[in-house]
């Protein structure tokens, strides 16, 4: 099967590209090499999909709709997943121009593409911050997510809409993964696991917003593979259940569409996890207690119910065995290629 994968070089799109070509499928992987965060470690990323025969290799745009038709017009993949985006809550409040011109307008680029060209299945990445200032825990799929505390949630929102509409008007069958705080070996710089780790072993101290007093639905890497596999082989029809006087935000029954939360569903004391990277690297952090950041949320827990029915996939990766396998994999990594 021929699956094109936009974010290859990052780092859920990187691992889910691996498993497909493990699988036996070819995989059309798109990655512009952007540089908000090493494009080294992108590029080492992108090197172990390389070295498979049946990856093919783009460095490439979703903006670019004219390059981006080309490569659907010359390989017609079976389904897409896409993982292309700006990614980041405070990246959002200084370069917001960025999250409409490849969240919104590249993501109607690869609606347009599905439109015009056909899949069999679209599968695309949400975000559990489009929960917002809602504090009704666990998050469930069910819940309003009319009020986002971030331009990136809110672009993230928006593909949701987006989604549905051409899925209704197209047919095209789609399905959103709203990941939750997503961690593991050849992580991103920009998040909290891997920016402390760093910090602590050049001795320098570690921010702590909200004074340290954040919870976080953590989820492993691999678990995040399984199901999103799991959800692209699954694709969604109309919900026949589906009750218009009461719509369930999470179906639809006017389109083949679909959105599941993808969580450990066991929020973590992030001070906790300052204990296991401190435990692995036997050395303290210097912390420096701060105020919450605007757009940010203090907790977040989701319920995976849903994805567990759909797809009996249920992430459970403990988190001090998911954070050791990371700290390992930083060590080596950074140990090599210095």
């Amino acid at each position: 099967m021929k699956i094109l994968v936009t974010g290859a070089a990052g780092f859920i799109g990187n691992h889910l590209a691996l498993k497909l070509l493990e699988q036996g499928h070819t995989v059309i992987g798109l990655d512009n090499l952007n540089t908000y965060y090493d494009v080294k470690l992108k590029s080492y990323r992108l090197k172990r999909l390389l070295e498979h025969e049946l990856y093919i290799n783009f460095k490439l745009d979703i903006t670019d709709q004219s390059k981006l038709n080309d490569v659907f017009k010359r390989y017609l993949p079976d389904k897409i997943i896409n993982l292309a985006a700006q990614a980041g809550v405070r990246h959002s409040l200084s370069h917001p121009k960025d999250y409409i011109d490849i969240n919104i307008s590249g993501f109607l680029n690869i609606l347009e593409a599905c439109r015009n060209f056909g899949t069999s299945h679209l599968v695309y990445a949400s975000t559990s911050s489009v929960y917002g200032a809602n504090t009704e825990m666990p998050f469930s799929e069910k819940h309003n997510t009319n009020h986002p505390k971030s331009l990136y949630a809110a672009t993230k929102k928006a593909n949701e809409l987006m989604a549905h509409s051409y899925s209704h008007l197209f047919e095209i069958p789609v399905t959103g993964l709203r990941f939750f705080t997503v961690y593991g070996p050849w992580g991103r710089p920009d998040m909290a696991l891997f920016k402390f780790t760093k910090a602590i072993l050049e001795g320098r101290r570690i921010d702590l917003y909200n004074r340290g007093k954040m919870k976080r639905d953590f989820t492993y890497i691999d678990d995040i593979v399984e199901g999103t596999l799991r959800c692209l082989f699954n694709p969604p029809k109309p919900d026949a259940k589906w009750d218009s006087k009461q719509p369930s935000p999470a179906t639809s029954g006017v389109a083949p569409y679909r959105v599941y939360n993808i969580g450990n569903n066991a929020p973590v004391d992030l001070m906790d996890c300052v204990a296991i990277i401190e435990k692995c690297l036997g050395k303290k952090a210097i912390l420096n207690y701060m105020e919450m950041q605007p757009g940010d949320v203090e907790a977040s827990w989701a319920d995976s119910n849903d994805l567990a029915r759909a797809t009996n996939h249920s992430p459970k990766t403990p988190i001090a065995f998911g954070i050791t396998n990371f700290v390992n994999w930083y060590l080596d990594f950074y140990g090599n290629t210095k």
